[in-house]
């Protein structure tokens, strides 16, 4: 683009207000794209981790299968796996549970709650999306409104309203309008991505919630797909 009627010239002739709002769209840009950037790395490595959930229910016992779910902290089905064993052993060691909860509410209360703290890792950082895809319009367009005003200021004071004066500072003023759609748009279209991809790490983590409560109650994994409607078995080894 042509420095004489560009971003360069916009900057140089802008005021403390047109410069703020550049920045401002600036910073909000560089929030959305880390946001994105990071938040698609994990569902990368969410999408690695979930393929990992069959050598889990093919292994000898159930220490084998958490060795082969990884050992990366964060991985949301190591740690379902994790909070369901630790449920079922507090359950079977503290009698007194027995009295108010039997083992299936309680491991389905400790299952919900692990997959309530990934839901929220997962949807962290979104609201950063949703907020600059809706509000970053407003914001170029008022960098675009308020640098008009200046613009037709300046014009006024020099006396002068012929095609050629008007056409430069107006034009730069309406690349605040094109710079607010170039920052909403990647925040929006990223934010339905995210939440495509969380919706499906969320469905597998649901359905080995379901599996995991099979086994830890009767022993046995419930079939799926070619196996439906019978218990597929693996060594308790808790």
């Amino acid at each position: 683009m042509d420095t004489q009627f560009g971003l360069v010239q916009l900057w140089q002739q802008g005021d403390l207000v047109t410069k703020g709002v550049f920045l401002l769209l600036l910073g909000m840009s560089l929030a959305s794209w880390m946001v994105i950037i990071v938040k698609a790395l994990d569902l990368r490595r969410y999408a690695s981790q979930a393929r990992r959930i069959e050598s889990f229910w093919h292994s000898a016992d159930f220490a084998d299968g958490l060795n082969k779910l990884g050992t990366d902290p964060a991985n949301p089905f190591r740690t379902l796996a994790l909070e369901g064993r630790e449920a079922a052993a507090h359950h079977n060691a503290q009698p007194q549970l027995h009295d108010s909860l039997d083992a299936s509410e309680w491991l389905t209360r400790s299952l919900r709650n692990s997959i309530d703290e990934s839901t929220a890792r997962l949807q962290s950082g979104l609201a950063v999306l949703a907020s600059v895809g809706s509000t970053a319009p407003f914001v170029g367009l008022f960098g675009t409104v308020w640098g008009i005003y200046h613009a037709l200021m300046s014009i006024s004071a020099a006396g002068q309203a012929t095609i050629d004066k008007v056409a430069g500072p107006i034009g730069e003023a309406l690349i605040m309008t094109a710079l607010g759609l170039a920052v909403a748009i990647p925040a929006v279209l990223g934010y339905n991505a995210l939440v495509r991809g969380n919706k499906s790490v969320l469905f597998r983590l649901n359905r080995f919630a379901h599996d995991l409560h099979a086994y830890l109650v009767t022993g046995s994994r419930v079939g799926t797909g070619g196996d439906a409607g019978r218990v597929v078995p693996m060594k308790k080894g808790i």
